[in-house]
């Protein structure tokens, strides 16, 4: 069992998790990332096909949320959803794993 101390650590965590994901997300870098940027610089970017991926599914694409005309708020709520996803799978895989060690 968690104590007290450790439940407000753990939500203020949340917290500033929460309000960075929200107000800092948007101010990214819209820069390519490494392997993009030597595609770019060694000439083969423009040579890459596009296909169907096996699966094809994202929650979120392009680190914003559709339907949501300013691309600062559609990436700030990208940002929260993220957020919150992560901490409820951390948490959960936290409960199931705890479980397994006291029995």
């Amino acid at each position: 069992m968690v104590n007290k101390k450790t439940w407000i650590f753990i939500l203020w965590a949340l917290l500033v998790s929460v309000l960075l994901a929200i107000f800092i997300s948007p101010f990214a870098s819209s820069s390519p990332d490494g392997l993009e940027k030597v595609a770019e610089d060694k000439g083969f970017l423009n040579k890459a096909e596009d296909h169907e991926p096996a699966w094809n599914y994202s929650l979120i694409p392009d680190y914003a949320v559709g339907g949501i005309k300013n691309e600062s708020i559609a990436t700030g709520l990208a940002g929260l959803i993220g957020t919150l996803l992560t901490f409820a799978v951390g948490l959960g895989l936290a409960k199931v794993m705890s479980r397994k060690r006291r029995t």
